[in-house]
């Protein structure tokens, strides 16, 4: 397993945390992960650690908060199941165990229908439908790396939430490329396509924000 270097007293100015250095040079699994000592979130992407973000602000845990409620809510009776950060997900590579997973991640909110990939540690399978929210310094990650990501494991359903400007773009997944549904602010109602019957409004979604 690739080692993760911490540095010791003497390394270190005074009031100065140690904070673990990862080889970024490095491809790590599952099976690394679990072995992963340290105190703050990481996730693994294609084999690459991505440090999580501080405590995310206020805003982003009031929108994690009312879609996880709304969706509680409005999932309540059916066989899906929602979740919220910090849930490993891992995203299976074909014809390998599952400790030899490249990827790692931890969306905002995502729904599972199937409950055979649900397990005690971790969710080990696709979601069908994932949302992250914006609100800080990961754009790139959500709208660029992570986008890429889910469109390749083939979620079903993909929203970004923009918490700045509350606008929520929706994207679904036709013959294994993301189609850009529409974007979604002010008094719109978001129709959630991978759960028919299901739709969530934006007062909804940025209530109290």
């Amino acid at each position: 397993m690739p080692k993760i270097k911490e540095y010791k007293h003497s390394e270190k100015k005074e009031n100065e945390l140690n904070e673990p250095v990862f080889d970024y040079t490095q491809s790590y699994t599952y099976g690394d992960y679990l072995k992963f000592d340290i105190e703050e979130m990481v996730e693994v992407i294609r084999g690459k650690i991505f440090r999580m973000s501080p405590a995310p602000r206020v805003k982003h845990q009031m929108i994690s908060g009312n879609l996880y409620f709304k969706l509680m809510q409005k999932l309540k009776n059916t066989t899906c199941y929602v979740f919220y950060a910090p849930t490993d997900i891992v995203l299976p590579v074909e014809n390998k165990k599952r400790n030899k997973s490249t990827t790692v991640v931890q969306p905002d909110i995502c729904v599972i229908c199937d409950p055979k990939i649900i397990e005690e540690k971790a969710i080990f399978g696709v979601p069908d439908f994932i949302i992250e929210i914006v609100a800080g310094k990961d754009v790139k990650k959500d709208t660029q790396i992570k986008f890429d990501l889910y469109q390749e494991a083939g979620v079903g359903e993909y929203w970004i939430v923009l918490a700045d400007i509350k606008l929520v773009e929706v994207y679904i997944l036709e013959n294994g490329k993301y189609q850009r549904l529409n974007a979604f602010s002010e008094d719109d109602i978001v129709p959630v396509k991978t759960i028919p019957g299901l739709e969530i409004s934006i007062e909804e979604i940025f209530e109290g924000v």
